[in-house]
């Protein structure tokens, strides 16, 4: 037999519809002429020229392209997977750019925002001539957001906005962010300009996940803005918090990718690798690693799918959501940790794609909820019972 790519084992192409697989090639033959040849030297130096990228991804229509209407192109959930899918084959932080961006900054506005707030800041976004980035997460505050510090208090018909947001991806590079902070009114949510008087973006340095990717503190220092910059449409955790479903959605087929690609390049490694006089894919304990590496990446594909096609239909529940979060990220993880293996000592360098996917998977299995809160939200779903405390 043939050695077979690991999704045509499943037969994934037979899921799709023509149209999925014209959007799942285009970002396909873009990561490959414009992310591959480059993305180990960005990830070994700590850069990536956002800007230039967001530009490019803004003219495919990648930026909000799940968002009807002022300048986003409108597509299905499973278009919007299929491309996190193959960004994350990229790297993670090149998906991480985009869903930041669409699934976090722009959906609150589209969401949330009014029509001038709309009108202002999503056709910039989408065309990438903009980033934006989110600001819920603090120092002391990641899976129990409630706890929020950062305040905004109302001056004549001014907001006054203090405190700070931690691990704030594409903060360096954004123009604008969608802060969250509590108020005499619950929490709200804010646009904010990051040119703005008292805004501070500090980078973070010294990572060693997401190392192509930006990420940022925002501090803000009696900050001053409009009444208008308040998102009239929603008040309380629910704003944030769906937000973060729309960006968990991304993720449950983005590390997908990243997966796929660790698989792709170790079985091609192990055929072509020879030990004892053969290649060590003739091995039967390659052959067990490899054929339970591409079960749990088919039965996540399949995983995602089902959920793509809920959302499209209107009826996907957030926990369902972080059922394929919980279980694809954790999957992704163990693939490119079992590959690493595969690849023996050639699997720590980045002339292969392995451990800077297994770096970068450490992240997003953290972000977004970590596996550990995904975990609480099915158990409650199962039986009723929050148990978070």
């Amino acid at each position: 037999m043939a050695p077979q790519q690991p999704f045509a084992l499943f037969d994934i192409d037979h899921q799709l519809s023509p149209e999925e697989i014209a959007v799942r090639d285009t970002v396909r033959r873009f990561v490959a002429d414009r992310i591959r040849p480059d993305i180990a030297e960005w990830f070994e130096t700590g850069t990536l020229p956002a800007r230039e990228l967001a530009r490019e991804m803004g003219a495919m229509g990648l930026l909000g392209m799940h968002l009807d209407g002022y300048g986003c192109a409108g597509m299905s959930a499973v278009d919007y997977g299929l491309a996190c899918l193959e960004l994350e084959a990229g790297d993670s932080g090149i998906r991480s750019l985009v869903s930041v961006t669409g699934s976090l900054a722009m959906f609150a506005i589209h969401a949330f925002g009014s029509e001038e707030q709309k009108n202002e800041w999503l056709p910039p976004l989408a065309r990438g001539e903009m980033l934006g980035c989110f600001g819920l997460t603090e120092a002391d505050f990641g899976s129990d957001p409630a706890g929020m510090r950062t305040s905004a208090k109302q001056d004549g018909d001014d907001w006054i906005l203090d405190g700070s947001k931690m691990w704030i991806t594409n903060g360096n590079v954004a123009d604008v962010a969608v802060v969250w902070a509590r108020t005499d009114d619950g929490i709200r949510g804010f646009v904010v300009p990051l040119d703005t008087a008292g805004v501070t973006v500090n980078e973070i340095h010294h990572k060693m996940s997401l190392r192509a990717s930006v990420t940022s503190e925002l501090v803000f220092d009696s900050v001053r803005l409009p009444a208008t910059a308040m998102l009239p449409g929603v008040r309380g955790l629910k704003g944030p918090l769906s937000c973060l479903n729309e960006a968990r959605f991304g993720i449950v087929f983005g590390t997908l990718g990243a997966a796929r690609d660790c698989v792709e390049t170790t079985l091609d490694y192990a055929l072509a690798r020879e030990q004892f006089g053969r290649p060590i894919a003739a091995f039967q304990l390659t052959q067990r690693k490899l054929a339970e590496m591409t079960v749990g990446l088919g039965n996540g594909m399949l995983l995602a799918l089902h959920l793509g096609r809920l959302k499209d239909a209107g009826i996907v529940r957030p926990e369902q959501v972080s059922v394929g979060k919980m279980n694809n990220a954790r999957t992704a993880l163990d693939i490119a940790r079992e590959c690493r293996s595969i690849l023996g000592a050639n699997g720590v360098t980045l002339e292969y794609p392995v451990i800077r996917h297994m770096n970068n998977l450490e992240s997003v299995f953290t972000y977004e909820g970590t596996n550990e809160m995904h975990t609480l939200v099915v158990g409650q779903a199962l039986t009723g019972i929050p148990a978070y405390r």
